[in-house]
């Protein structure tokens, strides 16, 4: 069980290893320069952009060779310290992540919480009713197969009518709550067909107590499909904040 548990570990260092090199190499790999960008949109004037040129280049540590960027990146990483924003002059990146992180979670919990939960219930029902199988399921594979833009184009009539807040989340939510219902109705069939549902039934047992079983195993499979599909689920939810101008994670892209 310890080699197991050490061997898994060493693959997940190694990938967070590779992951964040990625992440720094990629702006570096990509052409033009920042600090150009950046004195163009303070639209300096074009004595002082030379100084300004190298004055910025200094501050963000842009003038040392690479393998030293690449070492002051990990060791500002490993102390909490992500460096100077070039978006934002004079805010660290750090506390722009922090600032936004409470609206983040504040869209993504309640939507992932409620939809699951909502979802796995009219999944398990539709299993068991033919006509609300026949209503809800089709309802529910438009809605999964749905992007999370789409219905931001739907809506935009009403987005000042209603709070900033409960578009983006009803956008996460209705997607969300397809996938859900679409797999807890495909376990619950599953499920009510397995041997021990049959033998429960032979025995007498009231319908109520075998898909209670029922639930219980397929609720299972959903807990780790919903592990899974955090990380889809956050990338959609940046996309939505970018949409909707939330002042979540995605308005720092």
């Amino acid at each position: 069980m310890s080699r197991y548990l050490a061997r898994k570990f060493a693959i997940y260092l190694l990938t967070f290893f590779v992951a964040v090199t990625i992440d720094w190499a990629i702006p570096r790999l990509m052409p033009g320069d920042p600090v150009s960008g950046l004195i163009a949109r303070l639209q300096a004037d074009p004595t002082a952009a030379q100084e300004m040129h190298g004055y910025f280049t200094e501050s963000f540590g842009l003038d040392d060779p690479l393998w030293k960027q690449y070492l002051n990146f990990w060791l500002g990483l490993l102390h909490g310290d992500l460096g100077p924003s070039i978006a934002y002059v004079g805010t660290s990146v750090s506390d722009l992540i922090w600032e936004a992180v409470p609206y983040t979670l504040a869209l993504l919990v309640p939507a992932i919480v409620l939809s699951y939960i909502a979802g796995n219930r009219v999944g398990a029902l539709a299993a068991r009713r033919k006509v609300l199988d026949n209503t809800a399921l089709p309802v529910a594979y438009v809605l999964t197969a749905t992007p999370y833009v789409w219905l931001e184009w739907s809506w935009e009539f009403a987005r000042s009518f209603l709070a900033h807040w409960f578009l983006p989340f009803l956008t996460l939510f209705l997607v969300l709550f397809g996938g859900w219902a679409i797999g807890m109705r495909n376990l619950i069939i599953y499920e009510l067909e397995a041997d021990y549902a049959n033998y429960l039934q032979a025995l007498g047992a009231p319908n109520r107590l075998v898909r209670k079983y029922a639930y219980r195993n397929a609720v299972l499979p959903q807990m780790s499909g919903l592990a899974l599909a955090l990380g889809a689920v956050v990338g959609g939810a940046i996309v939505t904040e970018i949409i909707f101008g939330y002042p979540g994670i995605g308005t720092l892209i």
